[in-house]
């Protein structure tokens, strides 16, 4: 078995950030207009304005809700989001993956908020029946680092007092996200579209705009965190009037996987290819006794950062295992995260196609028959 290669992947690109490109990906498509320009210029603001209008409208987004683009990606936007909000009222903080746990270390030691945290073990969730919304609540709607992911919205209370804050980067564009249940979502360019890091998007619900209005922090924000001015929230940012200079490159960038999605039929498409790839992995692991789920119970476990056991595997050994297959080009950066317990972690996103996850497969017998003979 391990003198005989199998068919290689064509992208062999499995990195749960930043991910694959989308299949139609080439650098020639990059629209080079806006570059060399002024962001603030007539054509870097249409861009910007486009690139916004185009993720409003693959997101299913309300009108109700605005989206800005700002710096630090994923990880800026959450803290900005936190920083600028938090305070107001007492705080729950979830916690099942490495993510979550930098979101509960902000609130206890930088912002020193005391809240009320609820943690899980990697691969398991906290028992969300038991959340208080009358505080402000802070979660991951998927957990990229344990393949963790909300089963839906129904336990956010429609009646909620507090605000819901979801770090959703991993979720959007392959997950249902109920966009009234949501106050506040981040995500960044580099996951499900498999753009570009450096750059965030913020999403905010009319309740969070409230509280903005309403509501001055007791620590000082540095700049770009600022999104009200004179007790109003900055209009300009949710219309391309960004908090700082973008990278219009990036922005051209995530324009192309934008308008890629939207060829092949917006958000169903998306989430139907993301599960049709977690569903030839699932196929992948109930084949082989070695392999296993990291997330046992179906309803919970994420259908893009997919997060998988080897048996009697310590980290010694799926780094090992994961640079033999970086050498024969079969699988690129499929190690679990360093924080999670050792194992092996799958994008399965929509820019990656199911036919590469299924030539995935032989691959991972050949590399565990030859650290295992």
């Amino acid at each position: 078995m391990t003198d005989t290669k199998p068919t290689l992947p064509e992208r062999p690109y499995f990195s749960s950030g930043p991910c694959a490109k989308p299949p139609v990906w080439t650098p020639e498509k990059l629209d080079p207009a806006s570059l060399g320009r002024s962001h603030r210029s007539g054509i870097g603001k249409a861009r910007l304005a486009y690139c916004i209008d185009l993720m409003r409208e693959l997101l299913e987004l309300p009108d109700t809700h605005r989206i800005g683009i700002v710096p630090g990606s994923d990880t800026g936007a959450y803290e900005m989001a936190m920083w600028t909000m938090l305070g107001a009222r007492p705080v729950t903080t979830l916690a099942w993956e490495s993510f979550g746990e930098g979101w509960v270390t902000d609130a206890v030691k930088q912002l020193k908020l005391d809240p009320t945290v609820m943690k899980a073990d990697y691969g398991d969730i906290p028992n969300l029946s038991q959340v208080d919304w009358s505080n402000d609540v802070l979660f991951t709607w998927n957990g990229t680092t344990s393949g963790v992911r909300v089963p839906n919205g129904d336990w956010i209370a429609d009646d909620r007092e507090g605000l819901s804050f979801a770090d959703a980067t991993s979720a959007v564009f392959a997950q249902t996200i109920p966009w009234d249940k949501i106050d506040v979502a981040t995500f960044s360019w580099q996951k499900a579209l498999g753009g570009e890091g450096g750059h965030g998007v913020l999403i905010l619900g009319p309740r969070a705009v409230e509280r903005l209005e309403s509501y001055t922090p007791t620590w000082p924000l540095p700049k770009v965190f600022r999104l009200t001015k004179g007790g109003k929230l900055i209009e300009g940012i949710f219309k391309g009037e960004t908090i700082n200079t973008p990278s219009m490159l990036a922005v051209e960038d995530a324009i192309v996987s934008l308008e890629w999605a939207k060829k092949i039929g917006g958000a169903s498409a998306m989430k139907a290819r993301a599960d049709a790839n977690a569903a030839a992995l699932n196929a992948i692991v109930e084949a082989r006794h070695w392999l296993g789920h990291l997330v046992e119970k179906p309803a919970i476990r994420s259908n893009t950062s997919v997060c998988l056991t080897v048996k009697n595997a310590d980290a010694g050994f799926i780094k090992q295992f994961a640079k033999l297959l970086e050498d024969q080009d079969a699988a690129y950066d499929i190690a679990g995260y360093r924080d999670a317990p050792p194992g092996l972690r799958i994008w399965c996103g929509s820019t990656v196609d199911t036919a590469d996850i299924e030539a995935l497969g032989p691959w991972l017998d050949w590399a565990y028959g030859l650290l295992t003979a």
